[in-house]
Formats: structure tokens, C-alpha cells, sequence
């Protein structure tokens, strides 16, 4: 797939990406990267966070690959089952990367309005990426949404939340992810052609 011809729409979780999370590498990366820039990045509102990313999907009929980490990917999940049809036939595909579970015990209060969790199959085309060692997500809760979402599901060993914490600031790694999400999609294109 021609990166020239996608928008990689890159959708922060809770408390946003810093400078030195692997996000704001690759937005930095890859060609035709935009942000989705949340008002509250510390208190989420889940109508705003999915208007918002409505907003910026709707702002320009390019193609988008959406590229999203913890509440991003519940973000995600919730605009799917609401958007509207012209703007969901925009998006190719999804990398949901360390799905924050809002419905855990433990679970943050600031976080709980996204609950629950769509279970709705995703639209387009989904890879979620996890980890085996992720206080936000069990392997097994990450798992099941890959499977409610028809999604692709990829685990890896001791990947933490998948953050600058964990020791992912670039993260080079998860771009075989996506290039196996591109893949898929040219596959797709192919032979519908």
C-alpha cells in the first residue's frame, strides 16, 4: 500500500503521548501523520475524545489508518458503533495497541465513563497488539475484545502497557504490526480488483 495515499491518524490514550512515547516517533515517521489533540487529556469525556476523533476523521477524505494506544483504542471502539457511514468507509484499517480494559477492578474512576466496552465487530480491518504483563488489559481480556472486535490479535512477552514506562519510546518493533495491517489491506484491495 502507498503511504502517499493513507493518512495515519494517530489516536492517544489517557494523559496523551509525550514527546518520547513510541506515538510521537512515529507520527514524527511516518508520512501523513496527523494527531488526534484531545481538550483534557487528564479528565476524558467519552463523547468529546469520540467527537473529536470524528472531527479530525471527517476534516480531509483521505484514507486513514487509525494508530491507537490504551483509551485510544476504546475511542476508537466507541466511534465505530456511532459514526456515521461516509466517515467509517474512510478508515482502512486499525492498529489498536494495549487496549486499556475500563471495565477492570482497579480501573482508574477518571477512565470508567468509556464503559462498557463496545463488543461490536470493527468495520474495517483490526490488529490489536498487546502484552502478557499489562496491568491496564489482561492477555485474556485483550484477547476476547480482539475477538468480539474480529480482530487480529498478536501477544507479546513482557511488553508491559506497551509505553515510555514499559521501555518502548520507538518502539520499532510495532511497525511490523502495522506493515502486517498494510499488508492485509493491499491483500484486500487485490482481490476485490
Amino acid at each position: 500500500m502507498r503511504s502517499e495515499s493513507i493518512r495515519y491518524l494517530i489516536v492517544p490514550g489517557w494523559q496523551g503521548s509525550a514527546d518520547d512515547h513510541w506515538q510521537s516517533h512515529w507520527q514524527r515517521s511516518l508520512p501523513n501523520s496527523v494527531r488526534v489533540e484531545q481538550v483534557d487529556w487528564l479528565t476524558p469525556r467519552r463523547a468529546d475524545w469520540v467527537g473529536e476523533l470524528q472531527r479530525v476523521i471527517a476534516a480531509d477524505s483521505t484514507p486513514v489508518i487509525l494508530i491507537a494506544h490504551s483509551l485510544g483504542c476504546v475511542t476508537v471502539a466507541h466511534w465505530a458503533q456511532l459514526a456515521p457511514r461516509q466517515t467509517l468507509r474512510q478508515v482502512q484499517g486499525a492498529l489498536l495497541v494495549a487496549p486499556a480494559d475500563v471495565e477492570r477492578d482497579g480501573c482508574h474512576p477518571a477512565l470508567r465513563n468509556f464503559a462498557p466496552i463496545p463488543r461490536n465487530l470493527m468495520p474495517f480491518p483490526t490488529q490489536v497488539v498487546a502484552s502478557d504483563n499489562d496491568a491496564a488489559v489482561s492477555p485474556a481480556r485483550a484477547m476476547e475484545l480482539a475477538r468480539d472486535w474480529g480482530a487480529e490479535a498478536g501477544i507479546i512477552s513482557g511488553a508491559g502497557h506497551i509505553n515510555v514506562k514499559s521501555g518502548h519510546q520507538r518502539w520499532e518493533q510495532g511497525f511490523a504490526y502495522l506493515f502486517r495491517l498494510q499488508s492485509r489491506l493491499e491483500h484486500q484491495r487485490k482481490r476485490r480488483a
